[in-house]
């Protein structure tokens, strides 16, 4: 089985599903944070525009190229689709942040083989990893 570490270390590319323009929230910093610590991130909400600066995409199927991981913001409703649209791109991981878990799109996702973690907060487990000081003082 494959360890967070390794994921975390292999990895080059992150959807954030559930992206929020809101600075304080969890997806809009998480996102900023794996830019800045080297990761190619694409923001996805389907209600949100894109500006000159930040692409926005309206869903996993919109994406411009196969990602690593699929990070998931959303309510575990929302899961089984994102899973469905997960496979459907090639991703490797699905990564349910803790209030998104959903036990049966998790077990979708490994039938289809793709990796899924439930519940870890990708921030907190690269951040203990890499040990890296961050001081946004956000504590997801």
């Amino acid at each position: 089985m494959t360890s967070i570490a390794e994921i975390l270390k292999q990895s080059k590319s992150v959807a954030i599903v559930g992206y929020s323009a809101k600075p304080d929230r969890a997806s809009h910093w998480i996102s900023d944070y794996l830019e800045e610590h080297g990761y190619q991130v694409f923001r996805i909400n389907p209600v949100m525009e894109s500006s000159t600066e930040i692409p926005i995409y309206p869903s996993v199927a919109d994406l411009p190229q196969q990602v690593d991981i699929i990070d998931v913001f959303r309510a575990p409703p929302h899961l089984p689709a994102i899973v469905e649209a997960a496979v459907a791109t090639h991703a490797k991981v699905v990564w349910m942040q803790p209030g998104a878990e959903n036990p049966e799109a998790a077990m979708t996702a490994t039938d289809a083989g793709l990796i899924a973690i439930v519940g870890n907060c990708i921030y907190r487990e690269h951040k203990a990893l890499f040990g890296i000081e961050d001081d946004r003082g956000h504590t997801p």
